[in-house]
């Protein structure tokens, strides 16, 4: 009975297994290593890009939220005083606000006491 062409004898398997397990080309190296590597850097760095944006977005909603509380305290402080405060110090003291002032400058500017301050918060560089 004749053997079919893929049915290796027995004697040869040994012969067979080597050859086909343990003799790989470069091929075979750089997709058991290579490729694993580069996706994983390629991982890495989307994960990386993602905390930048994540910090950036944050570093922003920081300000804006500054912002809005001063603004607030204004509108408050001319709804108990009668006039809108001179000073940003003057919002600091009496109306709760803190700012960080080793990250944000406040430009605090006013024309009259009757007339809604020009303010704007800015991110320091670092």
């Amino acid at each position: 009975m004749a053997r079919p062409a893929w049915v290796v004898p027995s004697q040869q398997w040994g012969e067979f297994m080597k050859k086909s397990i343990y003799k790989k080309n470069a091929l075979d190296v750089i997709r058991a290593v290579i490729v694993p590597i580069l996706f994983t850097a390629a991982v890495m760095l989307m994960i990386a890009f993602g905390l930048h944006q994540t910090e950036q977005a944050s570093r922003a909603e920081a300000r804006r939220v500054l912002e809005d509380s001063i603004r607030c305290a204004v509108v408050v402080a001319y709804a108990i005083e009668g006039r809108y405060p001179e000073s940003i110090q003057h919002i600091e003291k009496h109306y709760g606000i803190h700012i960080d002032w080793s990250r944000f400058v406040v430009h605090y500017r006013i024309f009259a006491s009757n007339i809604f301050p020009d303010i704007a918060v800015l991110e320091l560089n670092r």
